[in-house]
């Protein structure tokens, strides 16, 4: 059966909707009932980032190396997830999902693996943020939960972003995946992200795409310089094949005075 221009080959509903796997052109992707591309995956590249957004959230790889113990909201086909276990084999992950047929989904059709280090909880991301007592912080957080209609509405609101902040270790920075910039709702998550981290906030447009990448860093994040940011870019360049320099480029022309709050020259 033809749909969004590619073979469907699963659909499946949940009482959150539809889940439809859709191939084109040596291309897996997650569509959650319209062509908006949830997630994807390359048939003959399997251990590579495919989607542009994907990618993008890896700019945190300019400003810290190796993590240690990452938090992540909203698994999706669980690409960013198997990316991280692929490469970072010291890293312990926790997913929290909503949904307990996506975990099934990323099994079966992204190869998301069974790891010793990975561990997914089927709950609430903001429930499971706000309720968090432990002293264990993370030195990164992703945020990437969108529903059919766009970014879910669970994770947003200056509680929910002062909670992560508090879960970051002094090096650690939050990752979110934003959508449409021309809507009062980014607007609100823009204000609210950057009323949090005092706009100690780096935003990423990702090239032709909607998304917009925020990092945010806490006050004690280590200082790095530009000229240390362009080495790193230019080593990760080719040992992940991700345009980092272009990331770069993308960071001083958006950014204006912000960037100097987290990048020194």
């Amino acid at each position: 059966m033809q749909k969004y221009e590619g073979l469907l080959i699963h659909q499946e509903q949940d009482e959150q909707g539809l889940i439809e796997i859709v191939e084109k052109n040596g291309v897996r992707a997650l569509h959650f009932g319209s062509s908006s591309q949830q997630s994807s995956l390359s048939l003959t590249k399997h251990n590579e980032l495919h989607a542009r957004y994907a990618r993008a959230m890896m700019a945190w790889m300019l400003f810290k190396e190796r993590p240690e113990n990452v938090l992540m909201i909203g698994l999706g086909g669980g690409v960013i997830a198997k990316y991280m276990l692929y490469h970072f084999d010291n890293c312990q992950m926790k997913v929290i999902e909503f949904r307990q047929a996506m975990l099934k989904v990323a099994r079966r059709f992204f190869g998301l693996p069974l790891h010793r280090n990975l561990k997914v909880k089927i709950a609430d991301g903001a429930d499971y943020i706000n309720q968090q007592t432990t002293p264990t912080q993370h030195d990164l957080i992703f945020i990437d939960a969108f529903d059919a209609e766009g970014m879910a509405e669970i994770v947003q609101g200056l509680d929910f972003f002062k909670r992560c902040k508090e879960l970051l270790s002094a090096d650690g920075i939050l990752v979110i995946n934003l959508w449409g910039s021309q809507n009062e709702n980014f607007k609100q998550l823009v204000n609210e992200i950057g009323i949090t981290f005092e706009w100690r906030v780096l935003f990423l447009p990702v090239r032709k795409r909607g998304n917009i990448i925020a990092l945010a860093f806490p006050a004690d994040f280590p200082a790095v310089s530009m000229k240390t940011i362009r080495r790193r870019a230019k080593y990760l360049d080719s040992q992940y094949q991700i345009e980092f320099l272009d990331f770069i480029k993308d960071l001083k022309r958006n950014n204006g005075v912000t960037l100097n709050k987290v990048i020194t020259e």
